[in-house]
């Protein structure tokens, strides 16, 4: 991962894009890191576009109560974790299932 002071992200902001193409680019002012920038590459990989997107009315709130109600389940034992790949697969996997009844 590539370090850049504010200064010379702002200086040589070509280069400073470019860089942020190609891998993550940490910004850092007075020795400490303050900022990151990502290509739109890499943040549609990640939940920042979800952040960024205006939710339907209520959303917060439902995802909230699924989040608790699964903790609960887990914390009673009555569902397990995944590892991170596997999870990943079944998530898939549904999305697919519902894309197709769709």
């Amino acid at each position: 991962m590539k370090v850049m002071t504010a200064r010379e992200a702002k200086n040589r902001f070509g280069e400073f894009l470019d860089a942020s193409r190609r891998e993550p680019v940490v910004i850092t002012k007075n020795d400490r890191p303050v900022g990151i920038m990502v290509s739109i590459e890499d943040a549609a990989d990640t939940l920042l576009p979800e952040f960024l997107l205006d939710k339907t009315p209520g959303y917060d709130g439902w995802l909230f109560e699924k989040v608790t109600a699964t903790l609960e389940r887990l914390d009673a034992g009555q569902t397990t974790l995944h590892a991170h790949d596997e999870a990943m697969a079944l998530l898939r996997e549904r999305v697919a299932a519902r894309n197709r009844r769709a």
